[in-house]
């Protein structure tokens, strides 16, 4: 019987899912599978950090070395093109075969693309990958001015960075709001008061049209009737997940952007002896963090590492329930935004549970929380340069406790009366 473990991914979901299958000891069986040239490596940095700065390099999870000494085989910079499931063995594009026992699918996201434009303009950028920032960093270091299409957190990271630079930033937004799916209205608020008074023009509600191109670079677009020149362009307009590979081998996905590999509370597919893990699964929330049947898809790396860990018991044999709570960040500048818990979701009928929110003070102005509650139940804190209150907040919901409001105004005198 094969017992190998192919890991097919080369982010955050698989360099965790590694490490805890070495911690038990099934290093040797594992084969990581990654379409990169670049061994897994952290990609917060990518918008912040690494673009800021020429001779900044990757950061990567592991060094060569530990996978060697854990006998980990590493298939670099050859990507995975067909599963077959009868014969239980995985194609990559070298055309070599790998048997597997059992596989795991961590293969993410990659950007989403204007149909409107032609995948390979000079002056157009996303940024998913090492390679997208490699292209994206000498362009930003020459550019006068960056506008950035969509609101959501990579567009404004890298707005920010941006900003620091130097160069005139543009957002536009077509959402009546920034990171509408993300965060609060009141957060929302802050952060787009923020940006702009950091210089960055936010545009909100923007119709746009008439992207002009030559085939090399676009030249302008049209936003809320004016033609305006493009100088550099980044598409921060979401993520679709990588289930390609997932839908021609015959495993249920769900249906739109939003949606990918489904999976159950152990991380299992529809086939059992395929699992996935990350940004490309869509899977079931606990009933502690939302209704009964909820089912997502998130991108963050708390939700991918947690899943890694889920995987790898069940790899082990053992029966786990991922049931960890999602938590986020994002630097913009110098605002950190933390959030812990979801904020509810519409029900079918489009409406939203009524919320309670309490805004706790920080050090500073520009330091704060938001705890939002339905009923006597705390279901989300939003923390903004209050890292503290984040921790916190983390370990009460984490606890299962649920402090009054008054109490919670203060999560660590909430955490000290509770536990």
């Amino acid at each position: 019987m094969n017992t190998d473990i192919v890991i097919i991914g080369g982010g955050h979901a698989a360099a965790q899912l590694c490490a805890s299958l070495v911690e038990a000891g099934l290093g040797r069986q594992v084969h990581l599978v990654c379409a990169e040239d670049p061994l897994p490596y952290q990609r917060p940095p990518l918008s912040k950090a690494f673009l800021k700065n020429p001779a900044e390099g990757l950061q990567a999870h592991r060094a060569d070395a530990w996978y060697d000494t854990a006998g980990i085989t590493v298939h670099r910079a050859d990507a995975a093109v067909a599963i077959d499931r009868a014969a239980r063995h995985v194609t990559l594009q070298s055309g070599a075969v790998l048997a597997y026992g059992q596989l795991v699918l961590a293969t993410g996201t990659r950007a989403r693309r204007l149909p409107q434009l032609p995948d390979k303009l000079a002056n157009v950028a996303v940024l998913r990958n090492a390679a997208d920032a490699l292209h994206l960093r000498p362009r930003l270091a020459e550019a006068k001015s960056l506008t950035v299409l969509g609101g959501g957190f990579i567009g404004l990271e890298v707005a920010a960075t941006a900003r620091a630079l130097g160069a005139a930033v543009q957002v536009l937004e077509v959402a009546p709001r920034l990171l509408g799916r993300s965060v609060s209205a009141e957060l929302a608020a802050h952060v787009l008061a923020t940006h702009r008074a950091a210089g960055i023009e936010v545009v909100l509600g923007a119709q746009l049209s008439d992207f002009e191109h030559d085939g090399q670079r676009l030249l302008a677009l049209t936003v809320n009737g004016q033609r305006q020149a493009v100088d550099l362009m980044l598409l921060g307009i979401g993520a679709e997940p990588e289930v390609g590979l997932a839908q021609a081998c015959g495993l249920t996905c769900g249906q739109g952007v939003m949606s990918g590999v489904v999976v159950d509370a152990a991380m299992r597919s529809s086939d059992p002896s395929i699992l996935a893990i990350g940004d490309v699964t869509q899977f079931p929330v606990s009933p502690l963090w939302a209704p009964e049947g909820t089912q997502m898809r998130l991108e963050s790396v708390q939700n991918a590492n947690d899943q890694a860990r889920t995987a790898a018991l069940t790899l082990q044999g053992q029966h786990p329930v991922y049931a960890a709570l999602p938590w986020f960040w994002s630097e913009q500048g110098a605002m950190r935004l933390q959030m812990a818990g979801l904020m509810p979701a519409p029900d079918s009928a489009g409406a939203i549970a009524a919320t309670t929110r309490h805004r706790r003070s920080g050090a500073t102005e520009a330091s704060f929380s938001i705890l939002h509650y339905v009923g006597e139940r705390l279901l989300c804190v939003e923390s903004v340069n209050a890292p503290m209150d984040h921790v916190m907040s983390r370990k009460l919901m984490e606890a299962g406790r649920h402090p009054s409001p008054a109490l919670a105004c203060d999560p660590a005198v909430a955490l000290k009366s509770l536990l």
